[in-house]
């Protein structure tokens, strides 16, 4: 019987002592607990002869890490943010990392649901008064959430649960996300808003429970502070970065808002002089959503089981880098993996608001085989702007898209193709689509139409979508920008549906244009759609 070694690894965050037995039972496992690997090198011996190891978000699994530990078949991450482990690193090293992004929903919702009524009472500063020997009744008078406005932002499996809560309490719930459906946001008893400035206007509450993503930095900035009401307060329990925090802290002292409660910060811990600390009528936990016992208790006996599934019998569950696949199906469709993922990835930056369905087909050889794993591919890469990267992969790319009300199909074309094989990515409204196809050109893959335009790119790179009205000097108009800037273009496609009509432009850039760069692009007369995306 073969012998592995299991590394538990910690900076002072321990893993649930259920899941460590768990594992201990095991008579093939040899299990190690090290909670105090805060240093690399550490980390790095106490990994060499590791075939598995499992942390919370105190260690780090970093590239020397993974490269120190030739034995290592798979990283756990007792949690859902992977961003303290090499996910790259570990792909090319062929080391699988899971993560349990479902443990610690209820705890996270009820953490934010705690601050939002110990803002109204004002909890924390009326027990502050108390145990100092003073009592103030008349300074602490609160205010009800019975038939208030709450704003959710973001109605995956947390806001959802949050919504639950809050309905029971009475209040009127308006849930903004750009990924939920119609039919689901009826299913959750909200009503659905589709315009984010519109929802947040109505607030007397706001709730985050976004991903942390380029579209989703800064939601709430100054600007948008502005437009809400007195009496609002807002609760961040998500990310930190979702709230411009300076931005935040002036608008508590201005009396713009009425209050916050943060559980995440856009720096952790936040430093003494931090202007939001001082800022008047807030709540403060250090970053609490996943600390209740259960919690910590689900997500180790989770990470344990799928740890020890993997190593006796080979399967792959919650896996954040790799699909549940034998390795000679895997060496046939890896590429369409690839592919399909950045397939699913791209038509999502100009798909339709409010997109309900995700339709896929296949043409060629390519859809002559079993094309599952290539679909959730597909759907993992679209859903990952809904929901974050790390909240999405291969095995609950399913369960996340019918949380969110989004039908997903795939059909296999029975016409012949021009190509010998061909994916087609569509995504749609009730009243909009847009589609992008690709195919391989011997090993290299090419985007081959977008939408009805024909054009023919490597996705490399970064890539510059622009759609504009067909005349001349359009193209000299943005290069010229982008020249301006030190922004080189690398490879250029064009289409046009006809004469005078609509052209798209797919421009391969050797850097990332930086969001004044696109702005100023966004201004030039007859662009009509514009979409930069690092491949």
């Amino acid at each position: 019987m073969s012998k592995f070694n299991i590394l538990i690894a910690g900076n002072n965050d321990p893993i649930s002592s259920k899941g460590i037995d768990l594992l201990k039972a095991e008579p093939s496992f040899s299990v190690e607990v090290n909670m105090n690997l805060k240093a690399e090198d550490a980390m790095i011996d106490a990994s060499r002869n590791a075939h598995a190891i499992i942390v919370r978000s105190g260690a780090k699994v970093s590239a020397k890490v993974l490269e120190a530990a030739p034995n290592l078949k798979v990283v756990g991450r007792a949690g859902v943010g992977v961003d303290n482990i090499d996910v790259a690193v570990a792909s090319k090293r062929g080391v699988v990392v899971m993560n349990t992004p479902g443990g610690n929903t209820i705890s996270t919702a009820e953490q934010a649901f705690t601050l939002m009524m110990a803002l109204s009472r004002k909890t924390p500063q009326a027990h502050a008064t108390i145990v100092s020997g003073k009592w103030d009744r008349a300074k602490f008078k609160g205010t009800e959430v019975f038939e208030k406005t709450l704003v959710v932002l973001g109605m995956g499996r947390i806001g959802a649960e949050f919504a639950k809560r809050a309905k029971a309490f009475g209040m009127n719930i308006i849930a903004y996300d750009p990924y939920l459906s119609k039919n689901r946001a009826e299913s959750l008893g909200v009503t659905l808003c589709e315009d984010l400035d519109a929802a947040i206007v109505q607030a007397d509450y706001i709730t985050m429970h976004m991903p942390l993503t380029p579209e989703t930095k800064h939601m709430i900035n100054a600007k948008r502070l502005l437009t809400l009401k007195k009496t609002c307060r807002i609760i961040n329990c998500a990310r930190g970065g979702l709230i411009d925090d300076a931005a935040l802290a002036q608008a508590l002292t201005d009396g713009t808002i009425a209050g916050a409660a943060l559980d995440v910060f856009e720096v952790e811990p936040p430093p003494a002089d931090y202007p939001l600390l001082s800022a008047p009528n807030t709540v403060f936990t250090p970053h609490l959503g996943a600390s209740t016992e259960e919690a910590q208790e689900n997500v180790g006996i989770e990470i344990a089981e799928v740890i020890k599934a993997h190593l006796l019998q080979g399967t792959v569950v919650n896996a954040v880098n790799m699909p549940n696949v034998d390795p000679k199906v895997l060496a046939e469709i890896g590429p369409f993996l690839k592919f399909g993922e950045l397939l699913g990835r791209l038509v999502s930056q100009f798909a339709p608001a409010r997109s309900n369905v995700v339709r896929i087909n296949y043409s060629g050889k390519v859809g002559s085989g079993d094309t599952t794993l290539i679909s959730r591919a597909v759907l993992k890469g679209f859903l990952e702007r809904a929901v974050g990267a790390e909240q999405v992969n291969y095995i609950n790319a399913n369960g996340v898209a019918e949380n969110l009300g989004l039908r997903f199909t795939e059909s296999r074309l029975p016409e012949a193709s021009e190509f010998t094989d061909l994916i087609e990515v569509i995504a749609k409204n009730d009243t909009e689509s847009a589609s992008i196809s690709g195919t391989f050109f011997g090993n290299e893959p090419r985007i081959v139409k977008i939408n009805s335009h024909r054009i023919e790119a490597r996705p490399e790179g970064t890539l510059l979508f622009i759609e504009n009205i067909d005349r001349p000097g359009m193209i000299a108009a943005y290069s010229t920008i982008l020249g301006k800037n030190q922004v080189n273009i690398a490879d250029m496609s064009l289409s046009r549906d006809k004469e005078s009509g609509t052209a798209l432009t797919l421009l391969t850039l050797d850097s990332t244009p930086c969001a004044e760069v696109l702005a100023e692009l966004e201004k030039i007369q007859g662009i009509s759609k514009l979409h930069c995306v690092a491949v």
